[in-house]
């Protein structure tokens, strides 16, 4: 699934495109995707202009000049700005046409996604989430805090979007492995010294990958087709069993919450 890095790149490759233009007419040629396309998507954006386009966790929000509508590409979902004759495809399912010529097109093979239109900012998947990584309020004492007590695996706790938002399994591996933290030891345990490594470690993980367009495993391209270089930096996810870059020790792998966890036993404690 693709990552906040992902979904940020996504956002910067099409937000120039959309910024000032205005949507002429909203095509929904499959609205069965993980959850029913909005009913009223097609008729609420059409004729409205787009103002800026942001980024909550991995939701994309496209804001109009009444209402907005917004974007979770899931397992497989990317965006594309093409022209506006541009053929379909097998599973282009939406088309926003703008007035510039070009139009925004919805593609998802395994509509794992879901396109929800927000007559204001509140919808029930955003309203619980927890501050974004890479913002001020997401801090090595905020952290600490939020961990103490908890009975629940460092690992599970940053990738908790209660906790925080967008930290998702790749991001959380490379970043208990860069702050020497393992990732089955508990949150309550975790000193506060300990916290600013791993939240400067979360915070510099995330920027590099946005910087470098992504980790494009799998399905994820950029909106313009090509793929993210970010998996060349990993130093532990999808490493299992060879040597850690660090010490040379063999990268250990187990689940933790069902996601796939490798770590070093020598660098990590």
């Amino acid at each position: 699934m693709p990552e906040l890095p992902e979904v940020e790149t996504t956002r910067r490759g099409v937000a120039p495109h959309l910024e000032g233009a205005s949507i002429t007419a909203v095509a929904v040629r499959e609205p069965r995707l993980r959850w029913p396309v909005s009913p009223e998507l097609a008729q609420m954006a059409t004729g409205q202009r787009v103002h800026t386009v942001s980024r909550r966790a991995k939701y994309l929000i496209v804001h109009l000049e009444r209402g907005a509508f917004m974007i979770h590409l899931g397992m497989s979902g990317s965006l594309r700005i093409l022209p506006v004759d541009a053929a379909l495809q097998k599973h282009d399912h939406i088309d926003w046409v703008l007035d510039s010529g070009q139009l925004l097109r919805y593609r998802d093979p395994r509509r794992f996604g879901s396109v929800f239109w927000l007559p204001d900012l509140s919808h029930p998947l955003l309203d619980s989430l927890g501050p974004e990584p890479l913002s001020e309020a997401f801090s090595a004492k905020y952290l600490y805090e939020a961990s103490r007590g908890k009975q629940r695996s460092i690992k599970g706790l940053i990738m908790d979007a209660k906790i925080v938002v967008g930290v998702g399994n790749i991001y959380a591996n490379e970043a208990l492995y860069r702050s020497g933290i393992r990732p089955t030891v508990l949150a309550g345990k975790i000193s506060l010294s300990r916290y600013l490594r791993l939240v400067d470690a979360i915070k510099a993980v995330l920027a590099k990958a946005i910087d470098a367009g992504g980790t494009s495993l799998r399905d994820f391209l950029r909106e313009d087709g090509t793929p993210g270089y970010f998996r060349h930096e990993l130093k532990v996810y999808g490493r299992e069993g060879e040597p850690c870059d660090a010490c040379g020790s063999r990268l250990k792998g187990l689940k933790i919450t069902g996601r796939a966890t490798v770590y070093c036993a020598a660098c990590q404690r």
